[in-house]
């Protein structure tokens, strides 16, 4: 009877043992191996945050060169693109009709001079014989009336005339500034005035350059209530020098300052102009090229979060957070990159003192870490070096 039993209990232990080797597979559960990851606390910290504006570039100066009188080219002394003085010669038009006119004025001037000096001989002879009263005075008076009549029609030739040098003047064209040439529409021969559609062509100073761009109500009210001054202008004046990139993306070594360009919102766009100043000592960037002000501003306490602790996903940022018992979380954020590119500032999505992986490529969300704490101070100074 023992041994009976003693079979029956072999048994019963044998088919728990079975049954818990199937339910376990035969391998023992194994807990998982924690990892480390640097990790951030926020911390508000001074940084520089940019907005770029797209603009377009004219010169100092710009000259449209249009011609004073009708006429036909005749001689085209200036290439496009070429660089000119003051007063070099560019443009010359042909009209007879004004070499005409000077000699034509210049022939009335004789008439009227040999007019003038009959009229003085004649005042010349009469007042002896009224002094004598051999004649009368009346006759005196007559060659005097004569005289003046006589200068005044010299004075109407020699006006005459020098309208007729003016209008002969306007044949010649020449450059009112230094600068640079643009196109010329016209060839020799072309029939051109001052009606004409086109100018000849325009002459533009860029020693300096305007980069002329907007900004919309919202933009101008969020700028005047955060920069220092009492007028726009000295608000402007508070603002770091700002940036040029050019079309190319590379950016312009000259830095510039900003300026009124009208003082009013257009109501068909609701935007105000405003321009950056640039010195352009090379004359490398021309009058009609596009670029792209960029306009730093200052904040004073700003969560950044390093570039490597974000990723992309459906057109989101995000970055992985830790909860109190150290799980990762993906956060959206909204944010703006700093002037450097190594950081963002986070405008919404994070508070002071979260904490956040610097690097966590690979996670999943509610997976459990070990944090490394790195020092902020020396993250933000070293990128600084950089």
């Amino acid at each position: 009877m023992i041994i009976y039993y003693s079979k029956r209990y072999s048994i019963v232990l044998l088919y728990i043992t079975m049954l818990l080797y199937s339910c376990g597979g035969g391998n023992p559960k194994k807990t998982p191996v924690l990892k480390d990851y640097a990790v951030l606390t926020l911390l508000p910290h001074p940084a520089t945050i940019y907005y770029d504006f797209p603009a377009t570039i004219q010169g100092e100066d710009i000259v449209e060169v249009r011609p004073m009188v009708d006429g036909y080219l005749e001689a085209i002394y200036v290439q496009e693109g070429a660089t000119v003085t003051k007063g070099q010669l560019l443009f010359k038009i042909k009209n007879p009709q004004y070499d005409q006119a000077v000699i034509t004025a210049n022939a009335a001037i004789k008439i009227a001079i040999a007019d003038e000096n009959a009229a003085k001989m004649e005042v010349e002879k009469v007042l002896p014989l009224v002094e004598k009263d051999i004649v009368s005075k009346y006759e005196l008076e007559s060659a005097q009336y004569t005289l003046q009549s006589k200068e005044a029609a010299l004075a109407e030739a020699e006006a005459t005339l020098a309208n007729a040098k003016t209008n002969l003047g306007y044949t010649i064209l020449s450059s009112s500034q230094n600068g640079i040439i643009g196109s010329i529409p016209y060839k020799i021969g072309a029939l051109v005035s001052s009606t004409s559609s086109s100018p000849l062509t325009i002459l533009s100073n860029i020693n300096n350059i305007y980069a002329y761009f907007s900004w919309n109500e919202k933009q101008l009210l969020s700028f005047s209530g955060k920069v220092a001054g009492n007028t726009m202008q000295d608000k402007l004046n508070h603002l770091p020098p700002v940036t040029l990139l050019l079309a190319d993306g590379t950016e312009y070594k000259e830095k510039g300052k900003l300026e009124t360009a009208s003082g009013l919102i257009t109501t068909e766009t609701g935007t105000a102009s405003f321009k950056a100043i640039f010195p352009n000592p090379l004359g490398i960037i021309h009058s009609g090229a596009s670029a792209t002000v960029r306009v730093p501003s200052t904040v004073d306490s700003a969560l950044l979060v390093p570039q490597s602790a974000s990723y992309e996903l459906q057109d989101k940022q995000f970055v992985y957070t830790l909860s109190p018992d150290n799980r990762v979380s993906s956060t959206a954020i909204v944010s703006k990159p700093t002037n450097d590119g190594q950081f963002l500032i986070v405008q919404k999505g994070l508070e002071k003192g979260d904490r956040i992986l610097v690097n966590g490529s690979g996670l999943k969300d509610n997976m459990l870490i070990i944090p490394k704490y790195v020092n902020a101070d020396s993250l933000y100074n070293q990128a600084k070096k950089k």
